[in-house]
């Protein structure tokens, strides 16, 4: 039998090779058809999960789909992408324009990335943690101290909240190899002290137990939205129909009904537009194992309709009311992930280790709770925006983000939203982390190991 099986994917594989060699895949990029935005089409055999590639080749690039018209029923893919580049502008940068060709035309085996041609070198070999639980005030400063604790080095991380749920991708390095940290005994550890930390240290709450690999490469976005589903975060919109969630955030309208006679089910959105927002709706639907034979997309305005034509991968529709109720919650929830709550605050410094640490206890110290942060390490230096609110649920104090920055350093914490506006009121406080204000703190001190 597994042989039958082993032999249906080789020539599934096979016949899927010969059909793109007769008909290899089209990029077509037009700059001069519109005077405001680039148009990409797209045209190539279809296949499972291609809608999802080229939104993913874009969304990675930066670039805005303001409009979209996706045409995959059948044999042929066929689809027509308005984009432009972070500053609303058409895409003119020829590196990104022939990264797109490579990437989705029939040399996408030997597609490079654009930052190793402008001098940035790929990162050296990591090791992935993924971490689920139940979010807390101080959650993140003391996962970071444990690391901090035990010689690891946090070079990148995307951590994201909803809904009383904690999800968090990072990657983390030795501290004195500056690569994957491989030893089984270790890893061990660090699995079972990030457990530790996920439960608060009761034994009677349950969590995910967290996952270490070994990797080059990984996408986090995915990841993420994984780890929330297999959480269940979507659970939690059951019990509210209200227009605003618990915090005022305007719940998005999510509707799907069926065509009998076509056999699709529909799916229309409703919501304020965002970066990344067709990628997170891409991404559920086809992890859920649904096909988008058609779609249609709007977001020129400051808000965003999505219509998608589904079927399920055997090809039939939305086939009960609980899957239709799970499908608007599922999609729901994968909109809400990804938007913010709180004060925006980005640091910029030289990296080192036990740096997340440290920030993360002075947040902690000051009554912040991180919301959503992602942390980049390019060239030596720490790139990391935060997400913050207070503990209790008032607004951000401004007089305690100022203290914040006295000691972190006036041009190293900056804050980039919200209502909250902050002075230097020093010179020496300009640049505290450079010279070592403050060092890292053992997990020691947290009181959940013993010295």
């Amino acid at each position: 039998m597994d042989a039958c099986l082993s032999y249906s994917y080789h020539m599934d594989d096979e016949i899927a090779r010969f059909i793109r060699r007769v008909n290899p895949p089209k990029v077509v990029i037009d700059n001069d058809v519109y005077k405001n935005v680039t148009v990409i089409k797209v045209d190539s055999a279809n296949k499972q999960g291609i809608l999802l590639e080229v939104v993913q080749v874009l969304t990675d690039l930066n670039l805005t789909i303001k409009k979209a018209y996706i045409s995959s029923d059948g044999g042929w893919f066929m689809d027509v992408f308005n984009v432009t580049n972070q500053d609303g502008n058409k895409v003119t940068d020829e590196i990104v324009l022939d990264y797109i060709r490579k990437s989705l035309g029939p040399d996408e085996s030997s597609c490079y990335s654009p930052r190793s041609t402008i001098g940035v070198k790929q990162s050296v070999d990591f090791t992935v943690i993924e971490l689920t639980g139940t979010d807390r005030p101080g959650l993140l400063s003391e996962l970071c101290a444990v690391l901090t604790d035990l010689q690891c080095n946090v070079v990148n991380a995307e951590i994201w909240t909803h809904r009383a749920k904690a999800a968090a991708v990072l990657q983390v390095t030795d501290e004195e190899t500056s690569s994957a940290v491989t030893d089984p005994e270790r890893l061990s550890k660090i699995r079972k002290l990030l457990g530790y930390v996920l439960t608060g240290g009761s034994r009677s709450r349950r969590c995910r137990e967290p996952k270490t690999t070994v990797s080059s490469s990984l996408n986090a976005d995915r990841k993420l939205h994984q780890l929330m589903f297999a959480d269940r975060d979507y659970d939690e919109w059951e019990n509210n129909v209200d227009d605003e969630d618990k915090i005022g955030r305007v719940v998005p309208d999510v509707d799907v009904s069926n065509l009998h006679d076509l056999d699709y089910s529909i799916v229309m959105i409703k919501c304020k537009d965002r970066p990344k927002l067709l990628f997170d709706t891409v991404f559920t639907l086809t992890d859920m194992k649904y096909v988008v034979s058609h779609a249609s997309i709007d977001a020129e305005g400051p808000e965003a309709y999505q219509e998608y034509y589904i079927r399920h991968t055997d090809g039939s529709p939305v086939k009960s009311e609980a899957e239709r109720q799970r499908v608007i919650k599922c999609l729901k929830a994968a909109i809400q992930r990804r938007v913010f709550e709180g004060l925006k605050l980005e640091l910029c410094t030289s990296d080192r280790v036990g740096l997340l640490s440290d920030v993360t206890r002075i947040f902690r110290e000051n009554s912040l709770t991180v919301t959503r942060a992602e942390v980049k390490t390019k060239g030596g230096k720490a790139l990391n925006t935060f997400y913050v609110r207070d503990a209790s649920g008032y607004e951000v104090d401004a007089k305690t983000i100022d203290s914040i920055r006295q000691v972190i350093g006036q041009k190293i914490l900056q804050v980039k939203g919200g209502n909250t506006e902050v002075k230097s009121s020093s010179p020496e406080s300009q640049t505290g982390f450079l010279f070592g204000v403050f060092k890292s703190r053992s997990f020691v001190n947290f009181g959940l190991i013993r010295s």
